[in-house]
């Protein structure tokens, strides 16, 4: 059976400027590849033999690189958004998608089992599954609680919040285009939508590696842990 992933690749990758200012954020090196050619690579070990990616912001550099996917054992093909879509709002403008399928945005890096979080949404036939991890967040500041009279009543020292995110790895069926109405149309207006329409989404919490590089804090933490980490994610 073909498996088809959509990868989110048409970020202006504002939060890692000024890195971002001459290349394209998925093009961003962890260690000696661009963070999306670690994701490519991944999914190719994973079976995936048709990746679409979804571009936008200087996609002429992303298409030299990436080509029709030769290189890789896979067929790669692009969708050009001429005006900022969203997250979602995308998948409009690909006609040929199957009945089920991957989305995931182009700068995660991560061991995901791919395949596995794939065949388990087919399997029960899901209209879209989340793959979520969980998130500390440490407050860098000492915490003062007062009542109303400005009277300190608790403090805490730099704390600590968990919370359950997403990862920006999805598996949709095509029932959610029907949602996709007006653009731009993100992650978030379909998941308010879905809600609305108490339709059941599963979140599929993974308990492994993940970071968004994305955000300047995780892309410096990936480029010094990948070299050590490169065998769980490549296999290599």
């Amino acid at each position: 059976m073909s498996k088809r992933a959509i990868i989110l690749a048409g970020g202006r990758g504002t939060r890692l400027r000024p890195y971002t200012i001459v290349l394209p954020k998925p093009l961003m090196p962890i260690g000696e590849y661009p963070i999306l050619e670690v994701v490519i690579r991944q999914l190719v070990r994973h079976g995936f033999d048709h990746i679409t990616l979804a571009v936008n912001h200087q996609y002429e550099i992303i298409k030299a690189f990436f080509g029709d996917g030769t290189k890789w054992h896979v067929h790669i093909d692009y969708s050009l958004e001429n005006e900022p879509l969203g997250t979602i709002g995308p998948l409009r403008l690909i006609s040929d998608l199957p009945q089920h399928f991957l989305i995931m945005n182009g700068d995660v890096l991560t061991d995901l089992d791919f395949a596995a979080f794939y065949h388990k949404h087919i399997e029960a036939n899901r209209m879209f599954t989340i793959s979520s991890h969980q998130r500390v967040q440490r407050i860098d500041y000492g915490v003062l609680v007062s009542d109303a009279a400005g009277m300190l009543c608790g403090f805490q020292e730099k704390p600590s919040t968990s919370y359950e995110v997403s990862m920006g790895i999805y598996m949709a069926s095509r029932e959610i285009l029907k949602y996709v109405s007006a653009v731009p149309y993100g992650f978030d207006n379909l998941m308010l939508d879905l809600l609305a329409d108490k339709c059941d989404v599963k979140v599929d919490q993974f308990g492994g590696y993940w970071l968004d590089i994305g955000r300047a804090d995780d892309y410096m933490q990936a480029i010094e842990e990948f070299e050590n980490l490169k065998q769980r994610f490549l296999g290599e």
